[in-house]
């Protein structure tokens, strides 16, 4: 694989001018409309409309970033993973003696070099929007309807509590039983409750939901965007590496795109709303089921990702909070799950008749 090899790998993808221009418009054109019209409302009747940015906007919009990036990306995916076949040229290219792994190998680099900038550019504008032009930064947090002083560390939110147990006790109410069974009791080695709000459970639990709180009304903070960046790209990348390996395999770019839509937008959902005895590890399969254990803490709704969901906190990288009901599986599976998706189009490649 040389830099000659992806600089033509790029240059095809380029040329391909309404791929390229849909991708834009699709992922950062979203952005741009959405927080443009957000701030010319807002500059137009500023007592009916609010701040361009807002800790919803900026969740919404990553989320949707991340969504339509995934697609969009499985398309480029699998325009790289076809081209050669479609145009004609796979079997000049094998009669060359070059390598079929390094022109496999070669399209990943190149394509990801089409897509990445795009989505940078898009989460960039959405950064800045939200620090310059959006709600200032809060300095309480509402639980339950309840305003308690922000940024509270463990020992401080104790305090509170034993300085305002009524408060505390409309602002902690105990969970009903769910399906994860009732609110847990103390824990060995950690520190019980006050007395007054929840008295059966442990300042760890109260902390979590109050810090759950916390980030779903606050702006992130630098370093939490930026770890929300890195995990948009992450889930763009795979989706390129997934259209390419099934481009690659099946060889036909629209049976692709439309699969890949499938999986992301219908079987995805479904599979991850519900733990299917016996059949967990085959929903571990999926990719977005993969790839949500990584998710930010940031972008994960109260309840559902961090606020004792039952995904729990993320074992790895970014201190991820999958918001799916997929019990989280080790990194060493989610990563095979991933490059899976890839390998099954290099072993294809390699193996295809000329």
């Amino acid at each position: 694989m040389t830099w000659a090899l992806i600089a033509t790998k790029h240059l095809e993808l380029r040329k391909r001018r309404g791929l390229v221009i849909t991708a834009a418009l699709l992922t950062a054109g979203i952005v741009v409309l959405v927080l443009g019209l957000r701030l010319i409302f807002h500059l137009t009747d500023p007592a009916s409309n609010g701040p361009a940015g807002s800790p919803d906007i900026f969740s919404s919009l990553s989320n949707l970033l991340a969504e339509f990036g995934f697609l969009v990306a499985a398309a480029v995916g699998a325009a790289a993973g076809t081209t050669d076949l479609t145009d004609g040229v796979f079997r000049g290219l094998v009669i060359t003696g070059r390598s079929r792994l390094a022109l496999y190998l070669a399209r990943i680099p190149a394509g990801l070099a089409v897509i990445l900038p795009v989505i940078a550019v898009a989460f960039t504008v959405l950064c800045l929007v939200t620090s310059f032009a959006g709600t200032p930064q809060p300095t309480s947090v509402s639980v339950n309807g309840v305003s308690i002083p922000a940024n509270f560390d463990q020992a401080e939110l104790q305090g509170w509590i034993r300085q305002h147990p009524q408060l505390a006790a409309e602002a902690f109410l105990p969970g009903p039983a769910g399906p994860a069974g009732p609110t847990p009791g103390p824990t060995p080695g950690s520190s019980p409750a006050p007395a007054g709000a929840a008295a059966s459970q442990p300042i760890t639990v109260l902390y979590a939901e109050y810090t759950d709180d916390e980030i779903s009304g606050s702006n992130p903070a630098i370093n939490e965007m930026v770890k929300i960046g890195l995990w948009i790209e992450l889930e763009v990348a795979v989706g390129f590496l997934a259209g390419l390996g099934l481009g690659s395999l099946t060889g036909q770019r629209t049976l692709t795109v439309i699969v890949l839509i499938g999986l992301e937008i219908i079987v995805t959902p479904i599979l991850a709303a519900h733990v299917i005895p016996y059949f967990i590890d085959g929903q571990r399969l999926v990719v977005g089921v993969a790839l949500d254990q990584l998710r930010p803490a940031a972008l994960g709704a109260p309840g559902v990702s961090g606020g004792g969901g039952p995904g729990g906190p993320g074992r790895v990288l970014f201190g991820g909070r999958g918001a799916l009901d997929i019990p989280l599986m080790p990194t060493w599976a989610m990563i095979s799950v991933i490059v899976g998706w890839s390998v099954i189009g290099a072993w294809r490649m390699m193996t295809r008749d000329a």
